[in-house]
């Protein structure tokens, strides 16, 4: 049987489109989005400078605008990735 490749970090799983990145289990009752706001090139690549993170609940009877329990800013994707692992296991675990 073939191992899945998805990518995780600190146990949740990560999900990528376009510029929108979803970290935790939709199953779960909270999530975070984080959604790159600006670019920088680094040498030949392009890396996340500016980026937003939410944590939203999954219910799916609530408007999106009504899933949003935290919002937040942050410079650089690890340190984006880092608050919302902190935001959603607070969330999680409360």
């Amino acid at each position: 049987m073939a191992k899945s490749l998805a990518l995780e970090y600190k146990g949740f799983p990560l999900r990528r489109k376009d510029n929108l990145i979803y970290f935790g289990n939709m199953s779960d009752k909270y999530i975070a989005m984080l959604q790159i706001l600006e670019t920088k090139k680094v040498e030949d690549m392009e890396v996340a400078s500016k980026v937003s993170v939410q944590l939203q609940l999954t219910d799916p009877e609530l408007k999106s605008r009504d899933r949003v329990v935290k919002k937040g800013e942050r410079t650089g994707l690890y340190d984006s990735i880092d608050l919302a692992y902190i935001w959603l296991t607070r969330a999680l675990n409360s």
